[in-house]
């Protein structure tokens, strides 16, 4: 019986998905530097999310979302839907070469906005060449500091809006600025298809007091360290859930949660020093590691009255999956021109997980093909084993922090197997090794 019921349910969803013609707007949320293991959702207790897990009650939770293992390699792959071995060249820095969704989208009649972080290269031209019909950014002229060394992301900020650098000392809070700005395009736009790409400035270090905070202080022109303090963490996260709740309320508002899917996730895990509770067990920040808190993150989808809610997805993703599930999204037929490794996952929002992946391939080197010094990784994954060209090989279920090598004498035969199914696909990208160089 309980068979027939779960067959009756995905083939409710499949009929939901073919009645759904019209393309939706789309709302996508990358936050800045924050593990899955930071949300309630997915086990954590050292903050509280209340948003998020709302937002994960009303529709799908993705338990094996994986970005790159830092910020600019996840944003590239992500906008591009390759993977990093084809075209991250440099850090801080996408090629104005490659075609991103946002260009595609635009193109097709959807009104585009990018707002938050930019990080892509200094040109206030790019944010109009990469398919935005509006942007509100920090990090897109400068570094991100002031002549004294001032981090000028949070307090008092510095941001560019539509190519005008914004620098009033007016006590603000940029991701304050922010969502009013987003929430009055999603206004302005209403009548008509519109992508928001929201990659946040938060939770990113300096770890800094946010306008909920007992200490926040108007005044505050910006911190002097890199890192902050620490203790400001949770209320980073606790601002970033509420204001990712305000965006929620503003499409709820309009009456557009029908007509807008809304794709919440991060560009890496989370960094140091913090240390946080999954589970009644402590997961140290993996920013920057190839290990699963480098880059297991949260991966959630709203869709009003469209998916089913409460539905916990097992399934593999990978960052050069949000390209071709967005095109699907806007019903775009994907040219193979592009040359996309990513996967759609689009039907899997309504229970047709045939084209589900086996496994992620990923070429991660921080600084990108260019520099001949930086250390560059690769490895295959699927949900229980990860091999990394060398010849190392894990049972990253178990084994998480990569620990204990699994020796070739003490694998199973099922688990030889797939080492050497695994070796198979390392050298199906043999060819991309000199591409970059």
């Amino acid at each position: 019986m309980k068979k027939i019921l779960i067959i009756f349910f995905f083939l409710s969803l499949i009929s939901k998905a073919q009645e759904y013609e019209k393309a939706p707007n789309i709302i996508l949320i990358m936050v800045d530097d924050l593990g899955a293991e930071c949300l309630n959702s997915y086990g954590g207790t050292s903050y509280e999310t209340p948003f998020l897990n709302k937002m994960s009650e009303d529709g799908m939770q993705f338990e094996n979302a994986h970005s790159m293992p830092i910020c600019t390699p996840s944003r590239v792959k992500l906008m591009t839907g390759k993977s990093n071995k084809k075209n991250h060249v440099e850090f801080a820095y996408l090629n104005p070469k490659e075609k991103t969704f946002s260009q595609v989208l635009q193109s097709a009649g959807y009104e585009t906005l990018i707002a938050g972080k930019w990080q892509l290269g200094q040109n206030k031209k790019l944010p109009k060449h990469f398919g935005f019909d509006e942007h509100i950014l920090w990090q897109l002229n400068t570094r991100g500091r002031d002549s004294t060394g001032l981090d000028k992301r949070y307090s008092n900020p510095r941001l560019v809006k539509n190519g005008i650098t914004y620098e009033e000392n007016e006590g603000r809070f940029s991701t304050d600025m922010i969502v009013d700005y987003i929430n009055d395009f999603i206004e302005r736009k209403k009548n008509k298809p519109f992508l928001v790409y929201y990659p946040m400035i938060l939770t990113h270090c300096p770890f800094v007091p946010t306008p909920h905070s007992k200490d926040w202080d108007a005044n505050d022109m910006g911190s002097k360290t890199y890192k902050g303090d620490a203790k400001y963490f949770g209320d980073m996260v606790s601002y970033m859930d509420f204001s990712v709740g305000r965006i929620i309320d503003q499409v709820d508002k309009l009456e557009l949660s029908e007509k807008t899917i809304i794709i919440f996730t991060a560009d890496n895990g989370t960094d140091l020093p913090v240390v946080s509770m999954k589970n009644n067990i402590s997961v140290p920040a993996g920013k920057g590691k190839t290990i699963d808190s480098g880059t297991h993150v949260p991966l959630l989808i709203k869709w009003d009255g469209v998916i089913e809610s409460g539905f916990l997805n097992e399934s593999l993703i990978d960052f050069s999956d949000f390209f071709p599930t967005i095109l699907d999204l806007a019903k775009i037929k994907i040219n193979k021109k592009l040359d996309l490794d990513g996967v759609s996952f689009y039907p899997q929002l309504f229970g047709d997980f045939k084209s589900k992946r086996e496994w992620i391939y990923t070429w991660y080197s921080r600084a990108g093909g260019s520099n001949p010094y930086d250390e560059t990784h690769e490895w295959v994954r699927n949900e229980t084993y990860k091999f990394y060209r060398g010849n190392r090989f894990y049972n990253v279920k178990n084994d998480p922090y990569e620990k204990n090598m699994l020796s070739w004498n003490e694998m199973t035969k099922e688990e030889r197997s797939l080492q050497n199914d695994f070796v198979e696909v390392l050298k199906m990208y043999n060819h991309l090794r000199n591409k970059l160089k």
